[in-house]
This record gives structure tokens, C-alpha cells and sequence, in this order.
């Protein structure tokens, strides 16, 4: 198979499951919990290291910001052989009693976005894999870590998320909202692959605190700046159990 032609990588450079953040600069946030790390290619939005982490090899690849450059890296990956994708990343709030700093793993998104719906029908669901969900909130449980654990929002337009808009998708129960997890979990179903996805809670849109972008980790509030540590030790935690 010839090189993937945003992440540069060609099959059998990459192992079988991959954690996958939004920012690059994430991707050696996570490679500093690892034992090793070795910068496999970077191009774009995407960066992409190989790391070993208590002896079980895997693979850290940026997603850049949204579903359709989310949904780049997982076809890619999946060109190449990765099996099993795990998002570790922010999220904004939708229920009063979460507060920033607290973690959510995601039973599944609502495709409030474009690029699933290339894919398939917005009926069909947007769902990560049972058994990525159940190593996420076992790894959390082990490690004395709550999570908050239900469905998150998936969205496309940052600054045109409105009042309505909010209210509608607090009163559904939805935890939170973030821009990439519908199309990952979407397309790793579609190809029989495992998806998961933990995300760190860096503001609160029903309480009116929202920061400004999602480039970069010096742009957090203390606690969930701290609490990304947490959340990577947990994704990673979960994939030496998978």
C-alpha cells in the first residue's frame, strides 16, 4: 500500500492501537508517560510517535481539531493496521454538576456534526467499542479516579454553539460536548475496529465558563491541566489491558 497521504506513514510503521488527541502538542504530553517514544512522521494537524509503555507497544497520533480531520486519521490508521483507537482529550461541560477538571468517558456522541453523515444515516448510532469503554472506566476505577461515564455531543461550529443549543442538549442528559468523537466512533464501527474516548472537562457551557481554543494545554484551567496527566495515565492504563 503506498504512503498515507496526510500522515505519511506506510503499513507496518505503526502498531495495532493508537491514542489519539487533538493537539500535536499533546501527542508528547502522552509520550512523556511512556517508556520510550520515537517520532514516526509529522504533517499538518498530524503528528505521530511509536512509544512502549509498561512493555506494550502503541502508537500516538493528533487529530487535529473536528471530525473531518478526525476522520482523515482514522481512515489512515486504518489503512496502515491500527485496530483500536482511543480518544484522550477536552471537552466542554452540559450538566451544572460537572465541574472542570472532571473526566468523562463517552457511551456514545450525537452527530451534531457533517462528516458522519458522508458515512452513513444520522439514525445509525455513534458508539465506542464495549470493551474500550469498559478498560477506560476499569482503568479509572483501579486508579481511585471518578469519571463521569454517558453520552457526549459531538459538534462542528465552535463559536456557533447557542443558547438553545445548549439547553437542548442539557435537558437530553447529554454530559458534554467535543469535536471529534462521533466520527471516530462512526468509522471505526463501520470497519469492525474499537473506539473509546476519554475527555477532560475544561469549561462549563450551561455555567458560562468556556475557554477560548483547543490548541494547546498552557491554555487550560490549573485543574484541568492537571487532570490531562490523569486522563493519560488512564487511556494508557487501558491499553496495556486491552
Amino acid at each position: 500500500m503506498a504512503t498515507q497521504p496526510h500522515l505519511l506513514v506506510d503499513d507496518g510503521d505503526l502498531t495495532d492501537r493508537v491514542l489519539i488527541p487533538g493537539d500535536p502538542g499533546r501527542v508528547d504530553r502522552i509520550a512523556s508517560h511512556c517508556d520510550e517514544a520515537e517520532t514516526v512522521a509529522e504533517n499538518r494537524e498530524y503528528k505521530v510517535v511509536n512509544a512502549t509503555y509498561e512493555g506494550r507497544e502503541l502508537t500516538i497520533c493528533s487529530t487535529g481539531i473536528g471530525c473531518p480531520s478526525a476522520a482523515i486519521a482514522v481512515e489512515e490508521l486504518a489503512n496502515v493496521g491500527v485496530e483500536t483507537f482511543i480518544r484522550v482529550g477536552t471537552t466542554g461541560a452540559l450538566q451544572s454538576d460537572i465541574e472542570i477538571g472532571d473526566m468523562i468517558v463517552a457511551t456514545g456522541a450525537a452527530k451534531n456534526e457533517g462528516t458522519s453523515k458522508r458515512y452513513e444515516a444520522v439514525e445509525y448510532p455513534a458508539v465506542p467499542d464495549y470493551g474500550v469503554l469498559s478498560a477506560l472506566v476499569d482503568s479509572a476505577e483501579a486508579n481511585d479516579e471518578e469519571v463521569h461515564v454517558g453520552p457526549i455531543a459531538s459538534d462542528d461550529a465552535y463559536y456557533a454553539e447557542s443558547d438553545a443549543a445548549v439547553e437542548d442538549w442539557e435537558a437530553a442528559g447529554l454530559l458534554s460536548v467535543e469535536m471529534e468523537a462521533a466520527a471516530v466512533f462512526s468509522l471505526a464501527r463501520r470497519k469492525g475496529l474499537r473506539a473509546g474516548a476519554i475527555c477532560t472537562v475544561d469549561g462549563n457551557l450551561v455555567e458560562g465558563t468556556q475557554k477560548g481554543t483547543d490548541t494547546e494545554d498552557d491554555e487550560l484551567p490549573d485543574k484541568a491541566k492537571n487532570n490531562v496527566g490523569r486522563a493519560i495515565d488512564i487511556a494508557l492504563e487501558a491499553v496495556v489491558d486491552l
